[in-house]
């Protein structure tokens, strides 16, 4: 498809589409500081603090590859408006919710139709922008990413302790109903966008993703780990590569391209991605609880501790955008890392300056963020953007849970905060050595024939 034909309708189909992102990513950790209070407020057992979270999670990650070859088969657009209205009825379902059965249930399908929107956005912001412009956007993919997957659980936090209305934590997820509507404004300046070839439908590859995405999800969810579950994930992800594989060489049409995986570059920035995000949401995660749970300190107080860390990386996504990425390439990245992995240090050496350090690494992570997603996309043809989206999200679903399970546990080990940060340092050197082998891949120009694209500055 061509560009829509003027700068203003582009700007604001990308802000729907951005605004989308958000509300889809935020409620996969809005009620990490909520869940008690709604855990309270619908008579709810133990065990249903994690579901909370975990019926949105868990749906979401399984839906987002399907979800973006669904977009190349029917058309991004359509996908898009479809399932940004879907999440807005299950927005409301879960608002109104009586009992804890109907709120989970709502949770199910939020995340089914959450998997649908956000695999599209890519796509779309392709279809709408080129040259210089399309960098300029897609640079504004991992700053949105980025925030919201750390700012949940302030949000979250903030809006239940207002008591809103009244409406204590069901104002959590009437927030989406705005947003939504918002998103569905600037759906009309939209155009529709699908590959010039229509693929075919691989159910078996759609029944193979969503079960290795569970098996991977489903251990963390009772703040335990499965060793079984996580082997048969690792083999049922090895089953999956073997049936891309040859559903492809035999002409047919596989659930995702497995083109994307003749770069070398692609498949470190997944690495990159869950380690990432297993480090940022991990984290606020740890965080959060060691202020409720080892401090017993309001849900207000543990928001306003994190509340830096999101601060920061705002701060830092718009600088480096704007101003550092052009001008340093995307070796800015490892800039960012260090910033991030000083925080953690200065966290654990005085834990009275515990929110400022957590500026620092939001700092941090925002100079990583921003590079990444154009680094990670630069390279990605048109018929592959469906599956790049809808890979690049998954694995940052699978990277938080990840990051939760295990410096949850790490926490809750010891009652203290230095065995959490000190193995989100060690993920920080893998982070560094995946994000060395990206950028290695981009340099030499691996696999892909074609030229990078202008989404990747520097």
């Amino acid at each position: 498809m061509s560009p829509s034909p003027t700068p203003t309708r582009r700007w604001i189909a990308l802000t729907g589409l951005l605004v989308a992102e958000a509300m889809n990513l935020l409620d996969s950790t809005i009620t990490t500081v909520a869940a008690p209070v709604i855990r309270a407020g619908l008579y709810g057992t133990a065990s249903d603090t994690q579901w909370i979270a975990a019926a949105y999670t868990l749906p979401f990650a399984v839906a987002l590859v399907p979800g973006g070859r669904l977009g190349d088969i029917h058309g991004r657009r359509r996908l898009f408006v479809i399932g940004v209205c879907g999440f807005l009825l299950a927005s409301t379902a879960c608002t109104a919710a009586p009992t804890m059965t109907a709120l989970l249930a709502a949770r199910v399908v939020q995340g089914c139709f959450a998997g649908l929107v956000v695999p599209q956005t890519i796509g779309l912001i392709r279809a709408a922008f080129d040259g210089p412009a399309l960098g300029r956007a897609l640079s504004l993919i991992g700053p949105v990413m980025g925030l919201t997957a750390v700012a949940g659980p302030v949000l979250g936090g903030l809006i239940t302790h207002a008591d809103l209305a009244g409406l204590s934590w069901r104002a959590v997820f009437l927030v989406n109903v705005p947003l939504g509507l918002l998103t569905l404004v600037c759906a009309r300046f939209l155009d529709e966008d699908r590959p010039a070839r229509r693929p075919g439908l691989d159910v078996p590859g759609f029944l193979l993703s969503g079960a290795v995405a569970a098996a991977f999800v489903i251990p963390t969810i009772n703040g335990g780990t499965s060793w079984v579950l996580l082997a048969a994930g690792f083999l049922g992800a090895a089953v999956l590569a073997a049936h891309v594989r040859r559903r492809g060489a035999s002409g047919r049409d596989p659930v995702f391209e497995p083109s994307l995986f003749h770069d070398r570059g692609f498949p470190a920035a997944l690495a990159s991605s869950v380690l990432y995000f297993a480090v940022s949401t991990g984290v606020v995660f740890t965080v959060v609880l060691h202020v409720e749970d080892g401090l017993h300190r309001s849900v207000l107080a543990s928001s306003l501790t994190v509340l830096p860390f999101s601060a920061g990386l705002a701060v830092s996504s718009l600088l480096a955008g704007q101003l550092l990425l052009p001008r340093t390439g995307p070796g800015l990245m490892f800039a960012g890392i260090v910033l991030l992995a000083a925080g953690l240090v200065w966290g654990v050496a005085v834990p009275s300056w515990l929110p400022a350090a957590l500026g620092v690494s939001g700092l941090g992570g925002g100079l990583v963020t921003v590079p990444f997603f154009a680094v990670a996309l630069s390279r990605v043809r048109p018929h592959e953007t469906g599956s790049a989206a809808g890979l690049l999200n998954a694995v940052q679903q699978l990277g938080g849970t990840f990051g939760v399970a295990v410096l949850g546990g790490a926490y809750l080990g010891t009652r203290s905060l230095t065995a959490p940060f000190v193995v989100s340092l060690a993920l920080g050197t893998a982070l560094t050595l995946s994000v060395a082998l990206m950028l290695g891949a981009r340099a030499g120009g691996t696999a892909h024939s074609h030229a990078p694209c202008d989404c990747a500055p520097g």
